[in-house]
């Protein structure tokens, strides 16, 4: 019988932390105690870590164990000593920002609209003619409605 949905889950799921996976964590403390959840991801991830580094485990039966692969177990290492508790929070997939639109970029393509009121589709030009970069016109009117936002 399956378990019914919580508002936890309904949370967790929300924040990308519901383990894609809950059923594949066999951990005995995970059936000890309702404190321990398996639906939580980055609490399996935690106890995880800890297995292996106060207890001594080995890992690859551990990420087994947790339900997770040893090179998520790495990559969950590697977050949890750079920056805590909040690396083992899931993280947004893809692309941060326009990585192309660098600061000079925009200062450009801001001054050069500024001078004559040049649509995206002539910016972009410019733009690949100055800096050899190719963007795309819609890149170009989000940015300069980004930072009319910003700066009014």
């Amino acid at each position: 019988m399956a378990p019914r949905p919580t508002a936890k889950a309904a949370a967790l799921r929300a924040d990308g932390a519901f383990h894609p996976r809950p059923d594949a964590v066999r951990d005995p403390l995970f059936d000890q105690h309702p404190f321990f959840d398996r639906r939580d991801a980055v609490q399996v991830k935690y106890e995880m870590l800890r297995r292996v580094e106060i207890d001594g485990a080995p890992i690859s039966a551990t990420a087994e164990a947790f339900g997770f692969s040893r090179p998520t177990f790495y990559q969950a290492q590697a977050a949890f000593a750079q920056a805590g508790l909040p690396g083992l929070l899931p993280q947004k997939r893809g692309p941060r920002g326009p990585h192309k639109l660098r600061a000079d970029v925009l200062a450009f393509v801001r001054a050069s609209r500024a001078a004559d009121g040049a649509g995206a589709r002539v910016l972009a030009t410019r733009v690949r003619d100055r800096f050899g970069l190719a963007l795309h016109p819609r890149t170009i009117e989000r940015a300069l409605r980004r930072q009319e936002k910003k700066h009014p």
